[in-house]
């Protein structure tokens, strides 16, 4: 029996009844794509609004940054003296209770956060290079890293003092020691004589400022982001001092005759590593140096009965009459040697301006809890103000990366 005869309008009818059906597999894989979150999401990077002065601002009172820490004192990297909670250090907790503002309408300096910043610099290598107070910031970002990815590797890459590496992202964080960023070490005269024998020295520390420091000469071809710094040693009697062991400034191999102060000796270390770092450097790296981190001593300096007591910030006045260069007073270092930097103005390299935001914070250091036989009023607490330290340079990072 032949099929039944079709309609001549049951072919369109088919039609239309099978175009829902075909567009069905397109329509949910659209819808699929747009709900679908993309691999690993990244808010919009955070760009300094050209109207914020970092540098300049006051500390306020934030109580709900207590509670909300970004690692405690339990960071097994913190130094034991710089441990101030665990050693009982009255205001310990308090410390975390301040923030930065900087000046300006609606300006504000965000806190780092520690999971964005590993997403953000995976497959990066970061190297702190400069003395224990670079020490003090790498550890602070170390502790803060550490408290959102626990998979680390302990790890010293190109002649590093320590360094960490974040495996799920391929991330290095290193410390780098050196004392004046140059190499130095002892030097006695000669029996044949030489241009210092024939001034009258007998010993004293030889400086080759146009030789890096062989802790770092190979870091600038490893690390993608450097943060140096250098201030404390080139003013320490107590290291160099000007009679018993002064520094004798060497360049090309030769002694530089008449000898220099250490403050001009610190003029030309800069201008060659600036040159040295500039040529050994990978592509496309960023370079910083982090400005001189103040002392908060009282009463005399470290050796001589200084403290450091307090447990509130400065005021403005305060600041002044610690740090003014016309008062000469114990703590003025930070400023002498921030007027050394100005080479660095008219370099490739970006200064991270911490001095002023650090001179408030007398109330920030171990003080009699440090270890020490004196009060340690230079270096400072962890957690604490290293931390602004670092939230200031994610900013940073986050500029110029984007």
């Amino acid at each position: 029996m032949p099929p039944p005869a079709r309609s001549p309008a049951s072919a369109p009818r088919r039609r239309a009844l099978l175009l829902p059906l075909l567009l069905l597999p397109l329509l949910l894989l659209l819808l699929h794509l747009i709900s679908s979150p993309s691999p690993r999401p990244l808010p919009a990077p955070r760009k300094p609004s050209q109207a914020c002065d970092y540098s300049a601002g006051e500390w306020v009172r934030d109580p709900s940054a207590g509670p909300a820490l970004r690692y405690d004192h339990t960071c097994k990297e913190i130094f034991k003296g710089w441990n101030c909670i665990a050693n009982g250090k009255a205001n310990g907790r308090d410390l975390l209770r301040w923030r930065w503002r900087p000046s300006g309408d609606g300006c504000e300096l965000p806190r780092l956060d520690p999971r964005r910043f590993l997403e953000h610099h995976r497959d990066t290598n970061i190297g702190f290079v400069g003395d224990s107070l670079n020490r003090n910031m790498f550890v602070s970002l170390v502790c803060m890293l550490r408290g959102v990815s626990g998979e680390v590797r302990k790890w010293r890459p190109a002649g590093a003092d320590r360094g960490f590496t974040f495996l799920r992202y391929n991330l290095t964080v290193a410390y780098h020691r050196t004392n004046l960023l140059v190499r130095y070490g002892r030097w006695s005269a000669s029996p044949n004589g030489g241009p210092l024998e024939f001034l009258g020295y007998k010993q004293g520390y030889r400086v080759d400022v146009d030789i890096p420091d062989q802790t770092w000469a190979e870091a600038c071809s490893f690390h993608d982001v450097l943060i140096f710094n250098t201030g404390h040693w080139w003013w320490a009697p107590s290291k160099f001092d000007p009679i018993q062991s002064p520094m004798l400034f060497f360049e090309k191999g030769k002694p530089i005759v008449p000898p220099l102060l250490p403050s001009d000796g610190l003029d030309l270390a800069l201008q060659h590593m600036v040159t040295f770092v500039n040529k050994s450097v990978k592509p496309n790296v960023l370079k910083f140096f982090r400005t001189q981190s103040p002392r908060h001593f009282e009463g005399g300096d470290w050796n001589e009965g200084g403290s450091c007591q307090r447990n509130q910030p400065l005021s403005s006045e305060e600041v002044e009459e610690f740090f003014s260069l016309d008062n000469n007073g114990t703590n003025i270092e930070a400023r002498l040697v921030n007027k050394h930097l100005k080479v660095l103005e008219q370099s490739t390299f970006r200064v991270l301006d911490i001095t002023r935001m650090s001179e408030f914070r007398a109330d920030a250091h171990p003080s009699t809890t440090g270890g020490k036989k004196h009060d340690d009023c230079m270096h400072w607490c962890l957690p604490g103000l290293t931390d602004t330290w670092n939230d200031l340079l994610a900013v940073n990072l986050e500029a110029f990366e984007s």
